[in-house]
């Protein structure tokens, strides 16, 4: 495991990693400030939020193997990786660009990054750890990560034990925890060793572990307890490799080549003067064409229906409904139909007057009411109707009737009783 940070100096830094071994390097936000030009106005420039930027010398990103994490801009920044062996001996340059978010200035510097083969890569039994308690750039400290490889050297008692990777449970699709509690992402650590795994580790493959791993239930691990105290490890998610067993899988992979086109002599583009195009007959297959075929159906049609027996019967076939039609409904406007019973006429109960109906002869009978109301009389006639006592007498009012527009009048000899 490579731990290096930052000098204060003005030229390149250089770092010699090795394969197979986590590498960790801190951007220390202390330097940085140095480099920043006085602040002309007042304020802590030693708290000054300061983020870094990281890419490739040339390119927009980092290697694929190298990650950087900064929480706040206020924190150091962190790269961290784990080089295999198809980067030695290729120097990397990495471009590190510090920006000041108080004063705007920037600071850049290269860090060159030279792998190096080394004959214990790779170490044969490597295990992988779930810590639950963990983030990344708590775990990537040193002081943790020894205290972390010293418990794990306890429990396995190997010669060599190195830190072989540390990723986050968020690059393995892990969930952001709430902020409640004191919640940590969790963190992936892989370590190994030349030695066989110890009994302690293989007890996760009991079949009692196993079937409470399956129940969601934490399973029951001897050496936990020398892990306890500073780690909680997910013990269901632990993972034990023997890449002496492992069969290798080899894949042809493409020549991709030098990424040089050949040179096939100079390019010649085509010449100022197009040939001209004839139009003609396209607009026959998308004008004419359709025409043509829209008139000769129009004209069958046409004879089908003018010209030929079926077609002219059709014709005066609706042409006679037509007729009857317009006959039936001027009919209908002269027909006489009975008149309903509130439209006959009726005796006024006092005077005994026969009372016309409501509607003359004109009215529309189709619109007729069934039932006639009393506001709607419209010829009324007043009779003198006799008092119970004396010889006053007061006006009735009845209704004159008339029965198809013909008026009909009688007498009642008893109706005042005089």
């Amino acid at each position: 495991m490579l731990f290096s940070i930052l000098c204060k100096s003005h030229a390149d830094r250089n770092v010699y990693p090795s394969a197979g071994v986590l590498f960790v390097h801190v951007l220390e936000r202390e330097y940085f400030k140095g480099e920043f030009p006085p602040y002309p106005k007042a304020g802590d420039s030693s708290n000054d939020p300061i983020t870094f930027n990281t890419n490739l010398k040339g390119y927009p990103d980092r290697p694929g193997w190298l990650r950087y994490i900064q929480r706040t801009s206020h924190s150091d920044g962190v790269l961290y990786g784990s080089p295999t062996a198809e980067h030695v001996g290729k120097p990397t340059i990495i471009e590190i660009t510090a920006y000041n978010k108080r004063t705007f200035e920037t600071a850049r510097h290269n860090l060159v990054i030279n792998i190096m083969s080394t004959e214990e890569f790779p170490l044969p039994y490597q295990a992988e750890f779930f810590i639950k308690n963990m983030n990344v750039e708590e775990m990537l400290a040193s002081e943790v990560l020894g205290d972390f490889l010293g418990a794990v050297k306890n429990v396995w008692q190997p010669e060599r034990l190195n830190a072989i990777n540390i990723t986050s449970a968020l690059d393995r699709g892990g969930r952001v925890p709430l902020p409640i509690n004191d919640l940590k992402e969790g963190v992936y650590v892989m370590v190994g060793a030349d030695v066989q795994f110890s009994s302690c580790l293989r007890e996760v493959e009991t079949p009692q572990n196993q079937l409470r791993c399956s129940q969601e239930m934490e399973p029951v691990i001897s050496c936990d307890k020398k892990f306890r105290a500073q780690f909680h490890i997910d013990w269901c998610k632990i993972s034990l490799v023997d890449i002496t067993k492992v069969v290798p899988v080899h894949s042809n992979h493409p020549d991709l080549g030098t990424g040089v086109l050949p040179d096939i002599g100079e390019y010649n583009p085509p010449s100022e003067s197009l040939k001209s195009r004839d139009y003609f007959a396209d607009f026959l297959i998308t004008l004419a064409v359709p025409s043509a075929i829209a008139l000769v159906l129009f004209i069958i049609l046409g004879y089908s229906m003018c010209c030929r027996r079926e077609g002219v019967i059709q014709l005066v076939h609706h042409s006679s409904i037509q007729k009857s039609t317009k006959e039936i409904r001027s009919m209908s406007k002269n027909r006489e139909i009975s008149w309903p019973l509130s439209t006959l006429p009726v005796f006024h109960p006092v005077s005994g007057e026969v009372v016309p109906p409501i509607h003359p002869d004109s009215y529309e009978t189709t619109s007729m009411p069934l039932m006639q109301t009393q506001p709607n009389l419209q010829s009324q006639i007043q009779i003198p109707q006799q008092q119970s006592s004396g010889d006053n007498y007061c006006m009735s009012t009845f209704r004159r009737l008339e029965v198809n527009g013909i008026p009909e009048e009688r007498k009642v000899a008893e109706a005042l009783n005089l």
